[in-house]
């Protein structure tokens, strides 16, 4: 009986906050009620002795995606004004999607029903030597492990497309260089100041990092300049 009240009351609460995520003008209180969507489906799967995934729902999409999202949209200054602009000449086509998406979510849902084997189909019984966790991971590794490790390739595969296609080297960029860095002295790098009582930047100044005067020019590529530099530290003077 307990059970059930909770049942219907985490489903109200994942139903009404999944609403709020698509209707409310504000990202960050979209994403707010996402982050809330979240943990009422972690309950659920609770409720249904699905722990493990219940564990996943709360470590990895709320701890790390819905906080992801968050960070994004905080940080990014987004027009949204200007977004919402066209709102009214993709009406059509995302009408028409929805209608779509309807359709065969309904037609999905009608077949699971009048199907013959929906009852042998709808839950499969976790034996009960083992716990959810166990039984799971079981099955991904044995019957499914070929499907996991294509998955697995297909995300490393998306990784680095996503890396090559992002990845620009710029001309003004700054670009690391060890043989200068392990070169430097304590004396090019460490300033020894006598600081009064009650003496403030005013006083003492905002400190700068300690150049040679015949510092090597900054490379312009990170393939240059590295180890063959001129003049960089009292080296190859003429």
């Amino acid at each position: 009986m307990i059970t059930d009240i909770l049942f219907y009351i985490f489903s109200a609460i994942l139903l009404l906050s999944a609403a709020m995520v698509v209707s409310a003008r504000n990202p960050v209180h979209s994403v707010l009620f996402l982050i809330l969507a979240f943990f009422n489906a972690a309950a659920l799967f609770l409720i249904a002795g699905a722990e493990f995934l219940a564990m996943i729902l709360v470590i990895v999409y709320v701890g790390a995606v819905a906080v992801l999202f968050l960070f994004v949209v905080m940080m990014l200054d987004v027009d949204f004004a200007e977004l919402r602009s066209g709102f009214q000449r993709y009406l059509p086509v995302g009408a028409t999607v929805g209608v779509v998406l309807f359709i065969e979510l309904a037609a999905v849902l009608g077949g699971w029903k009048l199907s013959p084997q929906a009852v042998q189909l709808h839950m499969s019984p976790t034996p009960a030597a083992m716990s959810n966790t166990e039984a799971l991971g079981r099955l991904i590794y044995t019957h499914y492990v070929f499907l996991f490790q294509t998955a697995g390739l297909v995300l490393l595969v998306a990784m680095i497309g996503a890396i090559v296609l992002t990845l620009r080297d710029r001309k003004t960029s700054r670009h690391q260089n060890i043989r200068r860095q392990t070169e430097r002295t304590v004396t090019q790098t460490l300033e020894l100041l006598t600081v009064s009582l009650g003496a403030g930047m005013r006083d003492v100044g905002i400190r700068r990092p300690l150049v040679e005067e015949t510092a090597e020019p900054q490379a312009t590529s990170p393939y240059e300049d590295h180890g063959h530099g001129h003049g960089g530290h009292g080296h190859d003077h003429h």
